[in-house]
């Protein structure tokens, strides 16, 4: 079959400028010159004989024909990376991408002793505030991830559950002295919120039957539930927090269990990667490590409500 196309560049220079709506910052991530990319959209303007942007004040729109062409493109330029990626080399990095309190509070740790434990591994982490935690393999230079979900992936990726999170009001060791509080104590704390919406008070409160007594209060508001935690351990309130990742510096008195009953948030944290990826055994390996690190974790003496 005769496959006449117009130039690659000029398409990869159309699909990143219309993924932009920008000539400029397609010309930076392309490492070219906005003139050039001016001149490869008009080559495929001629190409197809039709105007694929309009300018609307300083606003740049794709038009229909622009708009009927962008999805082809990006499917085609997907699959020329996933083809590419499938005979690249195998450098022995797996790069891991883990949102950040996990990192901070329970993933950092356990690399550092992977990679002690096998010196031919080399485990890449990067953190990442996801409010909304994902990964695109196709598009994020990443081999793997953990991600807080309800385990609803592709159908292309391999995924294992490596622990339940159980949401659990934490504090200061001072402010838990005189043991679990009392419902007048809890009704009258400071509540901090690691999230802007205020989903894992309103969560904790309505499973365990606590929420028309104890008011959800408009206390600090953080963006991810490591400050929160931080914030709590310091005495500026009661936060909630996740069981597994706090349950370290509750065994050695840095934080306390104020009411020690833990409910289930409906999402789990899953080691996640592509089925296609080259470095299966690898991956497997890691999975198997993390999953008895998981087991090792002494969980405090709590109540579960699922």
């Amino acid at each position: 079959m005769n496959r006449r196309l117009p130039p690659l560049y000029a398409l990869r220079a159309f699909e990143a400028a219309a993924r932009h709506a920008s000539f400029t910052r397609a010309a930076q991530e392309l490492a070219i010159t906005q003139s050039a990319v001016s001149r490869h959209i008009r080559t495929l303007e001629e190409y197809f004989d039709c105007r694929l942007f309009e300018r609307r004040g300083r606003s740049l729109h794709l038009s229909e024909q622009a708009r009927a062409l962008l999805p082809g493109l990006r499917e085609g330029f997907d699959g020329l990376a996933r083809a590419c990626a499938s005979v690249q080399r195998d450098d022995g990095v797996l790069r891991l991408k883990a949102p950040t309190t996990l990192t901070v509070r329970w993933l950092l740790a356990r690399l550092s002793h992977y990679r002690l434990a096998y010196t031919d591994a080399e485990v890449q982490l990067t953190s990442a505030w996801m409010d909304v935690d994902k990964v695109d393999f196709r598009q994020e230079p990443f081999d793997c991830a953990v991600l807080l979900s309800d385990g609803n992936f592709p159908d292309e990726w391999e995924s294992t559950l490596l622990f339940r999170e159980w949401l659990i009001p934490v504090c200061s060791t001072a402010d838990a002295a005189d043991g679990p509080w009392s419902l007048q104590r809890l009704q009258a704390a400071e509540q901090l919120h690691p999230t802007a919406d205020r989903r894992d008070w309103r969560r904790w409160l309505q499973a365990t039957g606590l929420h028309d007594a104890v008011p959800l209060k408009n206390g600090q508001m953080f963006d991810m539930l490591e400050l929160g935690i931080v914030a709590a351990s310091r005495g500026y309130g009661v936060s909630i927090g996740d069981l597994l990742m706090v349950a370290e510096d509750v065994a050695l008195g840095r934080l306390a269990l104020p009411w020690p009953t833990g409910v289930f948030s409906g999402e789990s944290y899953y080691l996640v990667w592509p089925r296609s990826h080259r470095a299966q055994g690898r991956l497997r390996r890691l999975r198997e490590y993390l999953l008895a690190q998981v087991q090792a974790v002494a969980m405090p003496k709590v109540e579960y409500l699922d």
